[in-house]
């Protein structure tokens, strides 16, 4: 019993020390070491392994029971940033944003612009849009086919932040101003460069030498992505600060919370999520494993009252993600 007790200590230690490791995507940009960043993507399996240990060392009643239980506090807001449960919000909601990737509306674009339309949102935010998806009495920013955004308020500027080449760079981000009772607003619309994986890809077979070859495919195509990701995120990055006005970022970041791509692009800025939502945050649900990757991220003088993402419509691999928002007058 002693032998099996050192194993499963030895094997709590290294969990705790690559859940630690996550943190370094807010320091170590992907170009310089990208296996922290493949780290995140496993973030839900570690931190469930970390809690099996921590209650196994609790029902044997061993002291160091409660040492993995405080060092597992760290993980207090990471854990947020998938599973939350935020309390209600005294103040009244002005605005309501929504951001969907539709999947250019292949599953059911009638479908989605009937969903769209009844939601009434003020802004609307899509990714990989294509043609056939549109918002009734909307004004409409549409430079490159892949990114929609839709207003029901004045559009004063628009620009396209990230240019696809498609050869080099499959990434697009584009910003619009605009006019909300009398102060103006920056959304930022996000597709960031996509993995471009089937299901075929990732599901194990069970066959060792196949599984194998499998997981080198992966890896080998998630890394030059992270790469190409920090280049991205830095020219967002810019729009964000140089802004004269509060900016509302939203989109598919294709990156998971604790990645750097989630670090970079909220810092200065709240997660919508952590601040207003509950439950869980998974937002694509293609693969049966949780993850989110489409975000809202706010200035902090634009208060999030709810957040919610929207699982009674399955026209895409993704969810739309609805929050609303109380703005100053």
């Amino acid at each position: 019993m002693k032998v099996f007790r050192l194993i499963i200590l030895i094997l709590h230690v290294g969990v705790l020390f690559l859940l630690l490791c996550t943190f370094l995507n807010a320091y170590v940009p992907p170009k310089i070491f990208p296996w922290f960043n493949l780290l995140s993507l496993g973030f839900p399996i570690l931190i469930v392994i970390y809690a099996v240990f921590t209650l196994f060392w609790l029902f044997s009643w061993k002291k160091r029971s409660f040492v993995f239980m405080l060092a597992g506090l760290i993980f207090f807001s990471p854990i947020q940033r998938w599973v939350n449960f935020s309390s209600d919000k005294k103040e009244t909601a002005n605005l309501k944003v929504i951001t969907f990737n539709v999947k250019a509306g292949l599953m059911g674009a009638s479908e989605i612009e009937k969903y769209l339309d009844n939601a009434n949102a003020d802004v609307v935010m899509l990714q990989e849009a294509g043609k056939k998806v549109s918002v009734k009495d909307r004004e409409v920013i549409n430079k490159n086919g892949i990114l929609k955004i839709f207003s029901k308020h004045k559009i004063i500027d628009s620009r396209e932040l990230i240019k696809s080449d498609y050869e080099s760079n499959n990434a697009y981000a584009s910003q619009a101003d605009i006019e909300i009772r009398g102060k103006i607003y920056r959304f930022i619309n996000i597709y960031l460069e996509p993995f471009k994986f089937e299901k075929g890809m990732i599901k194990m077979d069970g066959v060792k030498e196949e599984d194998e070859r499998k997981l080198k495919n992966i890896v080998k195509r998630l890394i030059p992505v992270f790469k190409k990701h920090q280049d991205q995120v830095d020219e967002i990055k810019e729009a964000i600060r140089s802004s004269p006005y509060p900016v509302m970022v939203m989109g598919d970041l294709n990156s998971v919370p604790n990645s750097y791509e989630y670090y970079h692009l909220s810092d200065g800025l709240q997660d919508a999520f952590v601040e207003a939502g509950k439950g869980s945050a998974t937002s694509f649900h293609d693969y049966k494993f949780p993850i989110r990757i489409d975000y809202i991220f706010t200035s902090k003088s634009i208060l999030p009252i709810t957040y919610k993402v929207d699982r009674t419509i399955k026209l895409s691999d993704h969810y739309p993600v609805v929050a609303t928002f109380s703005i100053s007058h």
